[in-house]
Formats: C-alpha cells, sequence, structure tokens
C-alpha cells in the first residue's frame, strides 16, 4: 500500500502549498495516479473503494478541514481566508465550507460549533480474502448493444427507484423484446451502467441502458438504441444468489480484492450484468463483466 500511501502524501503537500501560495491547489489526479502505478481511470475506482468516498470529495474534505483552523483563530477576515485558499469570493468559500462542515465560517467562530474533520488518510494491509472468489476471463469479439437507454443518479446501496421506474415503464413486451435480439454472449437482457460521472460518487448520473449482445444493428428504423463495442477480455464476477446487495457486491470485490491481486486494470468501457438462468427459466445468479486490460 505504499504507493497509496504517497499518493496521500502527495496531496497534503499540494494542499499546504495551495494556502500558502494563495492558489487553489488543485491536485492533479492523473500525477498521483502516476504515483500509484495505475491509470487515472483505475485510481478513482479504486481510491472510491478502498476510502469509502472518490478522491474528490476527500480533497474537498480535507482541503475545509485545514480552512477550518484559520477560521477559528480568529486572526483574519473570512475574506482573506477565502483568497488565501483559492475562492474569488467570501460567499463562494463560505457555501464550499457549509458543503463540508454544516455551518458557515460565522457560524462557526461561535462558541459551542460542532464541525467536522477529515483526518488524512492512511491505507494499511489488512487480512481480507478468507472467502474465495470464483471468476472467469473471457474474450469477446466485437458486438453491438441493443437496447433502450435512460439517463439516472447513481445508487451505491440499495435498490434505485430510478432503474425501477425505467424498467415498470418498458413493461415486459418491450424488454422480451431486447431480449429476443440477443444472439451472443452475455445472454438475455444485460443491464448495462456507463458514461459515469468523473467520481461516480452517490448520486451522481450515469446511463443505464436495458440492452442485448447482438452480433449486428439492428435493421434501419428500429426503435431501438445502439452502441458498438470493441473486442475485449472481460473479467467476469457471479454472485451467489440475486440479492441485491449482494450483486452491488460485485463491484466491491472486484475492485477492492481482484484488481489488487492481478496484473490487471479496468478499461471505460459499459459494465454489463447479465442474469444466469435455471433450467426451469428462473434467475440464480448475477454475473459482472468489466473490461480489462493488462498493467502498462
Amino acid at each position: 500500500m505504499d504507493p497509496w500511501n504517497k499518493a496521500i502524501g502527495h496531496i497534503e503537500q499540494q494542499l499546504a502549498e495551495g494556502a500558502a501560495h494563495r492558489s487553489t491547489g488543485e491536485i492533479d489526479v492523473a500525477a498521483l495516479a502516476r504515483i500509484t502505478l495505475t491509470s487515472e481511470h483505475h485510481f478513482r475506482r479504486m481510491f472510491s473503494v478502498l476510502a469509502g468516498m472518490p478522491v474528490s470529495d476527500y480533497i474537498r474534505r480535507r482541503r475545509m478541514t485545514i480552512a477550518a483552523a484559520s477560521v477559528l483563530a480568529g486572526a483574519e477576515p473570512v475574506q482573506d481566508i477565502a483568497v488565501r485558499f483559492g475562492y474569488a469570493s467570501a460567499d463562494a468559500f463560505s457555501r464550499a465550507f457549509r458543503a463540508v462542515h454544516g455551518v458557515g465560517p460565522a457560524e462557526a467562530r461561535r462558541s459551542g460549533a460542532v464541525l467536522r474533520s477529515q483526518p488524512p488518510l492512511r491505507f494499511s494491509l489488512s487480512v481480507e480474502g478468507t472467502r474465495p472468489m470464483d471468476y472467469r476471463l473471457q474474450d469477446e469479439a466485437a458486438f453491438t448493444l441493443v437496447g433502450r437507454r435512460r439517463r439516472m443518479p447513481l445508487v451505491h446501496h440499495g435498490p434505485n427507484p430510478a432503474m425501477t421506474r425505467f424498467r415498470d415503464e418498458l413493461g415486459l413486451e418491450v424488454l422480451q423484446g431486447i431480449s429476443a435480439l440477443s444472439t451472443r454472449f452475455p445472454r438475455g437482457v444485460l443491464a448495462v451502467s456507463t458514461d459515469f460521472a468523473e467520481d461516480r460518487a452517490d448520486g451522481s448520473t450515469f446511463d443505464f441502458w436495458f440492452a442485448a449482445a447482438a452480433d449486428r444493428p439492428p435493421e434501419a428504423g428500429s426503435a431501438y438504441e445502439t452502441r458498438e463495442l470493441p473486442a475485449h477480455r472481460w473479467l467476469v464476477l457471479r454472485s451467489q444468489s440475486m440479492d441485491t446487495e449482494e450483486i452491488q457486491h460485485l463491484w466491491a470485490r472486484a475492485y477492492g480484492e481482484w484488481f489488487p491481486a492481478n496484473p490487471y486494470q479496468p478499461l471505460a468501457v459499459p459494465e454489463l450484468l447479465a442474469t444466469v438462468l435455471d433450467q426451469d427459466g428462473r434467475p440464480v445468479h448475477a454475473e459482472l463483466w468489466l473490461a480489462i486490460a493488462p498493467m502498462d
């Protein structure tokens, strides 16, 4: 975990230099990725899983934790503190301060005000992985996603109401029509997630599809949208049941356990969730498909 702790140290250095030199102290996430020997996409996903928050949220919390010390000291006007931390106005700084601490700078200076402190992270190795993980790597030729798409909020834990509404609005007939277009693996109606906001924060938006993997696009005039996917190697993880929490945990296991233990990195490619049926046609497992490439 040493490279990850070096990345945290780099964040601290940049924040300190930014405050001292009256600049925004903007952190170059690509530089953090280079420190951890990963791609920027992989760094953002890994950080979110390891830290439990997007890297942008962590940086924001640390910046406002450092700023709180200056606010509480009471020696500088809020306007001066705002400028020192790279904000154009006291109002902009106050909004950012309130978003993290729940109170504005003026309220923070009152006796008894409660603030939130984000200490620097430190990554350490813990004993995990006692539960075996079944996976397979599958090479697939290029194919076409065919289906319906909607932009919706991302929900990390529990059911996604927008996803449920989308499915209900499409109805059984449309979903059966999509299923009939499936001509290759992964089979059936796929739940496809793609085009995420940069840090994939809870509540940020992404494109969600109900789609099928087809060998070729449908004929002109089709009511369905399409997206071409080139040939890739895919990591495939299978859930033990169809429980929502169990299925959502597949992403955590992929980024928190599989990628750290294997010389691959995820690609910025649509993520596929397929349903595995038993002999009677009942759903019994879900499979998460993530496009991967060897580490450089």
